[in-house]
């Protein structure tokens, strides 16, 4: 039997699944747990640990801060940049200073430019995190990856499971199907995450804007692609590993999946699936 429970955290909808009877307790840590993290990593709010980091520039953190952003880190050095915890204010600057379901769809003012482009630095060190002066971190993509992970750490103990974090997934031991542009993928362990400029998207002054920033230039990127899906060890992998391969384009996008055997699909703006990294 399969036990299912549904809510909103991290400004998505959240699915958890268990092949469990009674995973009741299980269920209801896994949700707790959703919770406890948004506390601590959100930026939108004001009380949370992240947003104390971005207003101070220096904290001691608890141990789950520590860990997201040395795995952003971590990601932005094996990404050459592409994936950058740094981008916060370009976000920002786009227009996307609050919940998503609280951005306007449509504006006359223009977005502002970017204050800077990101790449700022970031030290973990002597058991704090220090910011370089005006930089601040969004950990919004990463962050949700992480929590779906600790979630489907959770809900193991009692059966095989799947969390869905508004796309983000994870897994542990099972047979779950997940549907993928039109075709069904067999999950069985790791994750799976998409990126794409289709779904939070907005206009201003009759410019569409998304929340995927290229931080070479601090604006949203500009790519072939609307979507990236990708498989990967694990639901934070796999989310760096979306956004890294949407910046570059199709081309490139596909080049690279299939040079480091990366599972991916690739939606293109002109109508094309394309399957790479060892999809058929």
């Amino acid at each position: 039997m399969i036990e299912t429970r549904t809510f909103r955290a991290m400004g998505t909808d959240i699915e958890l699944l268990v092949e469990a009877d009674g995973a009741e307790r299980a269920l209801d840590g896994a949700e707790q747990e959703f919770h406890r993290l948004e506390a601590l990593l959100s930026r939108f709010r004001d009380d949370s640990e992240l947003s104390r980091l971005n207003r101070d520039g220096s904290i001691e953190p608890g141990p789950d801060l520590e860990r997201v952003v040395g795995m952003a880190l971590e990601a932005r050095q094996r990404t050459a940049g592409r994936f950058d915890p740094t981008v916060h204010d370009a976000v920002v600057a786009a227009g996307y200073d609050r919940s998503f379901e609280r951005v306007a769809p449509e504006g006359d003012v223009a977005a502002q430019v970017a204050p800077t482009t990101a790449a700022g630095s970031v030290w973990l060190r002597d058991g704090r995190i220090e910011l370089e002066r005006g930089v601040r971190l969004d950990l919004g993509g990463i962050g949700k990856g992480y929590a779906a992970e600790r979630a489907a750490e959770i809900l193991a103990v009692a059966g095989p499971c799947l969390v869905n974090a508004g796309g983000d997934i994870a897994v542990r031991s099972g047979s779950w199907p997940v549907g993928v542009e039109g075709m069904t993928l067999e999950l069985t362990e790791g994750g799976l995450a998409t990126s794409g400029r289709d779904r939070r998207r907005w206009r201003r002054a009759g410019r569409e804007l998304h929340h995927l920033i290229d931080p070479t230039t601090g604006a949203p990127a500009e790519t072939d692609l609307l979507r990236v899906t990708v498989l990967a060890a694990d639901a934070v992998d796999a989310e760096v590993a979306a956004k890294a391969l949407f910046l570059v384009g199709s081309e490139r996008a596909a080049a690279e999946a299939d040079a480091e055997g990366t599972p991916a699909v690739l939606v293109v703006e002109d109508g094309r699936t394309v399957l790479a990294g060892g999809l058929a």
